[in-house]
């Protein structure tokens, strides 16, 4: 794949080099995957900037759990987690900041403290200013396929043609925000991996995600210690295994692997260090 260069305010990314690593900072009492391990400010500093010393190449900063059935949260609590250590983290660290959140007015002051791309899981659905607010902040804007709304997505979902229905899902949220003043270069797309989606719909979508290149702009991919990576591994007489397990770690880097080698650009992951190990492997690999 060639390369290109991604503008986020004064940093940038090089895509295509290799595969970018995104960190996740969840800033939240109730994420299925660290159980709110970083939920204080220092501790989710602290963790960023490992993140960082571990090679992550963005870090995604989130104050709002999307786990399946979780509750939204006020905007004014949003900004109470996460602000403080965007400010902080922006400062020290040399990668861009994004902003994990559906709401406009967060983004927005998420990139006044030092965020410089918006990662919008709802694809503008959610809030209709977001769109608004990436055309004026000039940052670049992930857009993510989900079905319904985290309270709701894993509800029995139901697709005829699910690799046609996410690329269809994601042109119109290009269109939309093409139409609002988002520079087109700038949008990044998520397949949205156990959003509104079964194990089978997850290993459909892994499998097929070179057919996602068709809509001409960078790939990120978010498997990382995700249920159907946990139904996978356990042991058949478990209902569910600890998303801390060396297995589900074991299982997430397959998919990673997998998804380098189908020419992902960027993979939103928490375990960092294993992740770049994996990808020194999958990229070389792909550009032998």
């Amino acid at each position: 794949m060639g390369t290109a260069i991604l503008p986020c305010g004064p940093k940038h990314l090089i895509l295509g080099k290799r595969t970018l690593i995104m960190g996740v900072v969840n800033i939240t009492p109730d994420s299925f995957s660290d159980g709110g391990s970083f939920f204080s400010t220092d501790e989710a500093i602290a963790h960023a900037l490992q993140l960082v010393n571990e090679g992550a190449d963005i870090l995604d900063i989130g104050g709002e759990s999307t786990r399946p059935f979780s509750e939204p949260v006020s905007e004014a609590e949003e900004m109470s987690r996460v602000l403080p250590v965007i400010q902080t983290v922006a400062y020290r660290a040399p990668v861009p900041i994004s902003i994990d959140t559906t709401k406009a007015s967060v983004a927005q002051e998420a990139v006044a403290a030092g965020a410089t791309i918006i990662n919008d899981i709802s694809a503008l659905r959610m809030d209709p200013e977001m769109a608004t607010v990436a055309a004026k902040s000039r940052v670049p804007l992930i857009l993510m396929h989900m079905k319904g709304i985290p309270k709701t997505m894993q509800v029995a979902p139901v697709y005829k043609n699910l690799i046609q229905e996410v690329i269809d899902f994601l042109s119109s949220a290009i269109e939309r925000a093409v139409a609002a003043g988002v520079d087109r270069s700038s949008i990044i797309i998520d397949p949205g991996i156990g959003f509104g989606k079964t194990i089978e719909h997850n290993l459909q979508l892994i499998s097929h995600l070179e057919r996602l290149h068709a809509l001409a702009a960078p790939l990120l991919f978010g498997p990382s210690r995700k249920m159907f990576i946990r139904q996978l591994v356990k042991d058949p007489d478990e209902t569910d295994i600890d998303p801390l397990s060396p297995e589900v770690a074991r299982g997430t880097q397959a998919t990673l692997a997998i998804a380098a080698m189908k020419g992902v650009h960027i993979v939103r992951v928490h375990d960092v260090a294993r992740t770049r190990a994996t990808l020194a492997v999958a990229d070389a690999v792909s550009s032998a």
